[in-house]
């Protein structure tokens, strides 16, 4: 069975998605764009929160993003590797859902698992469209299928983007999105240990590091990505 969709965004652990990409989500979405969202592991190992409360804090979140499906693989947060069962994991969601796009975890980060993630999404996307690599989901075996375009999204470390989207319309929404990890950031109802994101300075970075993205082209907020694959244009004045 294909569950179809235009756009697969993974994140190691559940939020990564909404923090650096939920503006470009939500815009396409809003062109009639189908979404789907993969996160990796259950945040298992996060200072605040139980696994429980990530996985109802994941679906708030994606309600408000108006994405079609999440799934999350259940690997092992901050130990989970590079190997062919993970891969094969990973290549059957590829198919199962198979995207015109991929979002990934930047390529470099703070947090190892962000980089690890990158490499394995990279890997997965080209493996997945091995004719030879056999996969079953729901019982039957999948199609190969490679991904058009593979972008990571800028996440906690500077890294300058090879493109920006603007979220103008879509910056509070995004907001929104992100709050629903009520035990993960700043929410004074909440009682835990403090941590890098739990605080208010974290929110206004995420807004600086939008208007940051947004100040490249002259808007107010933008979303940053990276890709490895050189863009082709029709002409020149595709280029904003």
């Amino acid at each position: 069975m294909v569950n179809k969709v235009d756009i697969l965004a993974i994140g190691a652990h559940p939020d990564d998605v909404e923090l650096s990409a939920a503006g470009t989500i939500l815009k396409h979405v809003s062109l009639g764009k189908t979404v789907a969202l993969l996160d990796l592991t259950e945040g298992q190992l996060g200072s605040r929160g139980s696994v429980q409360e990530r996985y109802l804090e994941a679906a708030n979140a994606a309600k408000v993003l108006g994405v079609q499906y999440r799934s999350n693989l259940k690997l092992q947060d901050g130990f989970f590797n590079e190997d062919e069962e993970t891969l094969k994991k990973l290549i059957t969601q590829i198919r199962r859902f198979q995207p015109e796009i991929v979002l990934a975890n930047a390529p470099s980060d703070r947090h190892p698992d962000h980089a690890r993630a990158s490499r394995l999404v990279e890997r997965a996307c080209f493996l997945s469209g091995l004719l030879k690599i056999q996969t079953e989901w729901d019982g039957q075996a999948q199609a190969h299928w490679r991904p058009k375009q593979l972008f990571f999204y800028i996440q906690d470390n500077h890294l300058k983007p090879d493109f920006v989207v603007e979220v103008t319309p879509f910056k509070e929404r995004k907001m929104e999105a992100i709050l629903q990890y009520k035990t993960q950031f700043f929410n004074p109802e909440i009682d835990g240990p403090a941590t890098p994101i739990s605080g208010k300075d974290f929110l206004a970075f995420l807004e600086a590091r939008m208007i940051e993205m947004g100040r490249c082209i002259h808007v107010p907020f933008a979303e940053g990505f990276i890709s490895y694959k050189t863009f082709g244009v029709h002409n020149l004045f595709d280029i904003h």
